[in-house]
């Protein structure tokens, strides 16, 4: 495995990209599901090129010069992690994508880099994934995600993606209450009945006249409050996986082939005033 690596002082990517207006492509927390990764991009008028042999990165572009976003959590869980990994890796080398790091991708960053991280939440099948790829391969894995930046303020200031939510006060400054903020969302400390940690609902309390797209939470369809749109409909449960594009507002799904894993808590189930129609492949 990697060398191990200070978990401190590293410099952040910048995080204002107000300059940059798209038009964006942003997708939800895919978890590892290559298959419905690669329909979603082709609905989503992609040319997307088969993966090459070994450990090849892959391709993606779109005819009118379009972009995706990432929102985060890339792996775990899923079948097919390594590729995901692949497909998104190219696409971010070759500018035809952008990506926020999510809370999985910051403990896959630190079991590449070598810390001592509990290998559970789907970072069991990543890591036996990543065991039989090269030592080459998981320094460019690493890279990858340390190149992710906490959010992507864009469009003169019109959109935020990130991955578990941001408060407007925080928009443009970085810290490590930020970070958190960012990957993890409003948490309040507390575990629920299922073992999994109590998030406070930020979006209820949004009242910025940015639109924010954020995952992290998966819901039975793409739930928009306040400006605040979540587009994380749990693919890797047997759900959806979701994309908004900006700034048409258009929202795209393909349906789960399969639930990969069981959700230790059921879907969040949006409130009917609060669905945005997606078109489905």
């Amino acid at each position: 495995m990697a060398r191990r690596r200070a978990e401190a002082g590293a410099a952040r990517p910048p995080v204002d990209r107000r300059d940059d207006a798209g038009p964006f492509d942003i997708i939800g927390d895919i978890h590892g599901c290559f298959d419905e990764l690669v329909s979603l991009l082709k609905t989503l008028g992609y040319e997307v090129d088969p993966l090459p042999p070994g450990e090849g990165l892959g391709a993606a572009r779109h005819p009118d010069g379009r972009r995706v976003i990432f929102v985060g959590d890339l792996t775990d869980r899923g079948p097919r992690n390594v590729d995901v990994l692949r497909l998104a890796m190219g696409m971010v080398a070759s500018g035809t994508a952008l990506a926020v790091c999510g809370n999985h991708d910051d403990k896959l960053r630190r079991y590449l880099a070598g810390n001592p991280v509990v290998l559970n939440q789907g970072l069991d099948l990543t890591a036996a994934e990543l065991e039989r790829t090269s030592q080459t391969f998981r320094d460019a894995a690493l890279r990858l995600i340390e190149g992710m930046a906490d959010y992507l303020w864009l469009d003169g200031g019109a959109l935020m993606v990130v991955h578990a939510g941001l408060r407007e006060e925080m928009f443009g400054t970085t810290s490590g209450e930020v970070r958190r903020f960012a990957l993890y969302g409003d948490v309040t400390g507390e575990v629920d009945e299922n073992g999994m940690p109590v998030r406070g609902d930020w979006a209820r309390d949004y009242r910025g006249e940015a639109t924010i797209v954020y995952g992290h939470t998966p819901m039975t369809r793409v739930r928009s409050v306040n400006r605040a749109i979540c587009i994380d409909t749990g693919c890797v449960f047997g759900n959806a996986l979701s994309a908004i594009t900006w700034p048409e507002m258009r929202v795209m799904s393909v349906p789960a082939a399969e639930r990969y894993r069981v959700a230790r808590r059921p879907l969040e189930v949006p409130d009917t005033a609060e669905i945005l129609p997606a078109e489905t492949a």
